[in-house]
C-alpha cells in the first residue's frame, strides 16, 4: 500500500552531458501527471511520461528535468534580429516620449522573449541514443526513489489503520454485548412507568407486544455482522499491493452508514456513546486514506 505524497531524485552524467530529474506528488483523485523539462528534450515528454505512469497510478505528480551539456554541438544559439531591432526601436520610441535618459543595455535586450533563442543544435548521429540513455537513467533513478518514499509512507498508513481497526472491532464488541439487553432494559422501564401510574394494572402481555415490537425495531443484528466483515475486508485489503485508495474510501463510508444506523436504531443512550466514539475513529481513518494510491 503506497501514499500518494513523494518524492524522488536522479542524477546521471553521460557524454559530456548531465540530467537530473526530480518528482513529487500530492495527493489528488485522479492520476495527473505533469512534466516540466527544456524546450530542446520536449521529444522525449512522452517516453518520460509512459515510465512514470508504469508506477504511478494516482496523485498530482509533478516532474522537473533539468538539462546540462558540456558539448556545444547539443545546442544551436541564435539571436532573432527583427524581433531585437522591434524591441529597440520600441525603447527609443518610449525614451523619447517620455524624456528617459537611461541607456539601452545589452543585460536589458538579452532579456527580452525570443530576443535570443535556445535550441537543438546539429548533433551527431549519436546524439538521440546517448541522451535517450542518459535521461532514462536519472529517471528511472527518481522513480524508483520517488516509488520507495511511497511505499514507506504507505506502510507508516498501513500500521496506524490496522490499529484503528482494532480500537473499532473493541467499539463494537462493546456494542454487540449492550445489544441483547436493550430491550431487557426497554420492558424494566416500561414495567416501573406502569406501575408508578396506580390507577392503571400492567398487562403483562401488553408488556410483552410493546417489547418485542421494540425488539424489532432496533435490532442492529444485521449491521453488526456487517461492520465485522468489514472490518475485516479492510484489514485484507491494505496488504494487497495494487492501489487500494479507492477501494478504501468506499469501505469506509458503508463502515459509517452501519454504525450511524446502530445509533438511530438502538434507541439506546449507551449504544449511541459507544456509535460517537467509533464515528471519530473512522473519520480518522477516512483521513489517512485521503492520502492512499
Amino acid at each position: 500500500m503506497r501514499s500518494m505524497t513523494g518524492y524522488g531524485r536522479g542524477e546521471c552524467t553521460l557524454y559530456n552531458r548531465k540530467f537530473v530529474v526530480e518528482i513529487k506528488a500530492v495527493n489528488h483523485r485522479y492520476n495527473d501527471v505533469t512534466i516540466k523539462m527544456p524546450r530542446i528534450m520536449l521529444s522525449y515528454e512522452e517516453k518520460l511520461k509512459k515510465l512514470i505512469g508504469s508506477k504511478v497510478f494516482r496523485g498530482k505528480t509533478d516532474v522537473y528535468v533539468s538539462f546540462e551539456t558540456f558539448s556545444k554541438d547539443d545546442v544551436n544559439i541564435s539571436v532573432n534580429e527583427s524581433v531585437t531591432e522591434s524591441y529597440i526601436d520600441a525603447l527609443n520610441v518610449l525614451k523619447e516620449k517620455f524624456g528617459i535618459e537611461d541607456s539601452i543595455s545589452l543585460e536589458l535586450v538579452a532579456k527580452f522573449p525570443d530576443a535570443i533563442s535556445v535550441e537543438k543544435g546539429p548533433m551527431g548521429e549519436n546524439a538521440e541514443d546517448e541522451i535517450d540513455e542518459c535521461l532514462t537513467k536519472a529517471a528511472e533513478e527518481a522513480l524508483d526513489n520517488f516509488v520507495a518514499m511511497r511505499n514507506r509512507e504507505g506502510e507508516a498508513l498501513k500500521i496506524n489503520i490496522l490499529e484503528k481497526l482494532d480500537i473499532i472491532k473493541s467499539y463494537v464488541d462493546i456494542i454487540n454485548e449492550r445489544a441483547p439487553l436493550v430491550a431487557e432494559d426497554y420492558r424494566a422501564r416500561l414495567t416501573e412507568k406502569l406501575n408508578e401510574l396506580e390507577e392503571i394494572k400492567a398487562d403483562e402481555s401488553r408488556i410483552l407486544t410493546e417489547v418485542l415490537i421494540f425488539s424489532d425495531k432496533a435490532c442492529i443484528d444485521e449491521e453488526i455482522t456487517r461492520m465485522y466483515s468489514h472490518i475485516e475486508q479492510m484489514k485484507s485489503i491494505v496488504e494487497e499491493s495494487v492501489p487500494v485508495g479507492r477501494k478504501l474510501d468506499f469501505l469506509v463510508q458503508e463502515m459509517n452508514r452501519e454504525v450511524n444506523t446502530m445509533g438511530s436504531k438502538s434507541n439506546d443512550l449507551k449504544i449511541t456513546g459507544v456509535v460517537v466514539d467509533t464515528k471519530s475513529e473512522l473519520e480518522k481513518i477516512r483521513e489517512q486514506i485521503q492520502n492512499i494510491e
